[in-house]
């Protein structure tokens, strides 16, 4: 049933004292998904994990998790199992008996256990690794005994609180992958929280942005990468760059923003009108650079500046520009064998299309709301 949804929040708020953690969250997660929350730290992501996992009460609105409305019922009771950055695994047991400790609490027969516990080691990576102690593995294979522990009793939903927080970079990068093709085998629902917005976008079928406790978006990775709806997930998702100015001229299809130096074409919003601030945001390979001397009138946006630092990494380098005027913009190149790179100290002029920039009013010199 590809419609069913096994997580639903319904206007949650969760307080302590005077603070609202959680403001009047409301989504939806689909059954066999991969589901993120992606904010940075002090936003409410976690809270509201606790909220659906049972540790913590919302104080208005409702739970649902595989239909069933589970608020006041505690956490044992719900259909849920939590991995979280700490993985608790008993160091003097074996893996097997790690994975299968719950099952054992839970008085499943001994054959069924052992049935159990091969099948879901073997589903994460690990068959013939039962036999040895958490410390004889690597942080990776540690990860996937936890994880494992909680599969193994077929929950409803997988929460799972940054979890890789504690693994170096490499190692980071390489479950990213292992858990996005875990969850697909095991098809159960999982629900991810995280601050790295890389995590977040290459793990995730959708992922749900907050900020101060607010629900911002909701959307899969490239809906919040290609059309970020306000100032804060167009920062937060990926990379970049930001200019901001004032608006001179509304046309049917564009309108053209002083940016103090120079001028450039944007895309309309309906709040623009003439004299009032609005920030672009144009991503780093939505940009191009061009030599001084060049004739093309497209595409419409050309702004002199000077190279500052290229940064290399491998097939794809970072030229930081400065533009006219003392902004600074970050280019993305994409190498190839004939692919000159530009030297700091020399001339350019960064172009990109009209149509690739997102607008959003600028609340600094507005005084008014961006989230909007």
């Amino acid at each position: 049933m590809p419609d069913a949804i096994d997580v639903e929040l319904t206007n949650v708020t969760k307080k302590f004292g005077d603070l609202v953690a959680v403001k009047d969250v409301s989504f939806q997660v689909p059954r066999g998904s991969f589901f993120s929350i992606l904010g940075p730290s002090g936003c409410g992501k976690t809270t509201t994990l606790k909220v659906i996992a049972g540790f913590e009460e919302p104080d208005e609105g409702d739970v649902y998790i595989g239909g069933e409305r589970l608020n006041n019922v505690p956490p044992n009771h719900r259909p849920v199992n939590m991995v979280f950055q700490q993985l608790a695994l008993f160091p003097l047991m074996t893996v097997f008996d790690n994975v299968a400790f719950g099952l054992k609490m839970a008085k499943v027969p001994r054959k069924e256990r052992k049935a159990r516990v091969e099948q879901i080691l073997e589903k994460v990576g690990l068959a013939g690794l039962g036999g040895r102690k958490p410390s004889q593995l690597s942080g990776g294979q540690q990860q996937r005994v936890a994880i494992a522990r909680c599969l193994v009793l077929d929950p409803t939903v997988l929460l799972l609180d940054e979890p890789l927080g504690a693994l170096d970079l490499k190692l980071r990068e390489q479950m990213k992958i292992q858990l996005k093709q875990l969850q697909h085998q095991v098809g159960t629902t999982f629900i991810y929280i995280t601050h790295d917005q890389s995590e977040a976008l290459v793990m995730s079928d959708q992922v749900a942005v907050m900020n101060f406790g607010a629900l911002l978006q909701v959307g899969t990775p490239d809906e919040l990468y290609s059309h970020p709806v306000n100032t804060f997930v167009a920062s937060f998702v990926g990379e970049n760059n930001r200019l901001s100015g004032v608006i001179t001229e509304l046309n049917e299809d564009q309108a053209v923003l002083d940016v103090g130096a120079f001028q450039v074409e944007s895309k309309l919003h309906p709040q623009m009108e003439i004299g009032r601030s609005f920030l672009n945001f144009i991503r780093p390979e939505k940009m191009s650079l061009l030599t001084p001397d060049t004739t093309d009138a497209e595409p419409a946006n050309q702004v002199p500046g000077t190279i500052q630092d290229v940064i290399f990494d491998g097939a794809v380098a970072r030229a930081i520009v400065e533009l006219v005027g003392g902004q600074e913009v970050m280019v993305l190149i994409t190498r190839t064998s004939e692919t000159a790179l530009p030297v700091p100290g020399e001339n350019v002029r960064v172009a990109w299309n009209p149509a690739y920039t997102h607008c959003f009013p600028d609340k600094s010199n507005n005084g008014k709301e961006t989230n909007k």
